[in-house]
């Protein structure tokens, strides 16, 4: 049985259960390979969000294990901040902070494994949650999507250079190449980029699912 009508809503002529949640102000991002940010902030640091990795590591190096390097959680139009273990605590508390940490790197891991089987490396991914009236915690948005995530086809990867992808960094490196300062409004896209990045999501979905 539905809940009451505060707690249901209609799309497309079926019901969906909605719940209010209280969103936590921190994205829970898993790395497994050292890219983006954590690859920026470990040739400064050696370390990504406080964590310190093995010297001598190179672009897109895979880590000796999977790290939980958490964010806070921007508001529109503003980037989020990396931020360490420590700070999420103030955030969340201890105990909530832990499950979150363990909580993501179960599903990063799970995920990662299935993924690689099919030919598809998981290079990091973020997660975002929320807590209910009864301090439960639950996802609250989308996982594992190339836009959440950053997917790189197994046999073509090699560490020390930039992996070709499934996932929106087709579109960054686009934006890369344009005199854009990077504030709202973005520029508009053009079709051929449209239709590559939309070729390289259904072929991620091909690989993950073998349906088209």
């Amino acid at each position: 049985m539905l809940p009451d009508p505060a707690e249901r809503a209609q799309v497309e002529g079926r019901a969906i259960i909605v719940k209010k949640l209280r969103a936590l102000p921190v994205e829970a991002i898993v790395r497994g390979y050292l890219i983006g940010s954590g690859w920026k902030d470990y040739q400064k640091t050696g370390t990504v969000c406080g964590i310190a990795l093995p010297p001598g590591l190179q672009l897109a190096d895979r880590l000796p294990e999977p790290i939980f390097t958490p964010s806070t959680k921007a508001d529109a139009g503003a980037h989020d901040i990396n931020i360490d273990f420590a700070r999420t605590v103030e955030l969340l508390g201890p105990g909530l902070a832990a499950q979150v940490r363990d909580v993501s790197l179960r599903i990063y891991s799970s995920c990662a494994a299935y993924a690689l089987e099919r030919g598809i490396i998981i290079a990091d991914t973020k997660f975002e949650f929320g807590v209910d009236e009864n301090g439960k915690l639950v996802l609250i948005d989308e996982i594992l999507t190339p836009d959440s995530s950053r997917f790189w086809p197994a046999d073509s990867y090699r560490a020390g250079s930039n992996p070709a992808s499934f996932d929106k960094q087709f579109v960054r490196d686009y934006l890369e190449t344009l005199d854009w300062n990077k504030t709202a409004p973005g520029p508009r896209l053009p079709q051929q980029i449209l239709d590559q990045t939309a070729a390289k999501y259904r072929e991620a979905q091909q690989r993950l699912t073998g349906t088209v």
